[in-house]
């Protein structure tokens, strides 16, 4: 199971971390990757990390802003959020799968995290 958590309201311009942790398996063995969804519009991917190697990816919109990472020690995949914009508001998820690359394409993904909500809002 995927535990995602660490949404809030922030103001624009402020940061946050999201954490995913893992509990019935070991993330260093799994694709990660994270997905956000905006009210009325379809889950996008944000960015990925891939289990073996640590390669990471993001997408267009939030390289340079958002940051992913992970600590095996702690079985948990973070993401780090700065300069939030009242567009990055959504519904946050994680997913895991093992396939042989990290892709931002949802569909790859067998095992989704609850979500976790994120408002940018002065």
């Amino acid at each position: 199971q995927l535990q995602a958590s660490g949404g809030g309201l922030v103001q624009p311009d402020g940061s946050l971390r999201l954490s995913c942790a893992a509990s019935r398996f070991t993330l260093d063995e799994y694709n990660i990757a994270w997905f956000h969804q905006a009210p009325g519009k379809n889950r996008e991917g944000v960015s990925c990390i891939s289990g073996s190697l640590g390669t990471t990816n993001y997408a267009n919109s939030v390289k340079g802003q958002f940051t992913i990472s992970k600590d095996n020690a702690k079985n948990t995949v973070y993401l780090q959020m700065n300069n939030l914009i009242p567009e990055d508001t959504a519904v946050y998820y994680c997913a895991a799968d093992r396939g042989w690359i990290a892709t931002m394409i949802e569909e790859q993904y067998e095992y989704w995290g609850q979500g976790t909500q994120v408002t940018v809002s002065s």
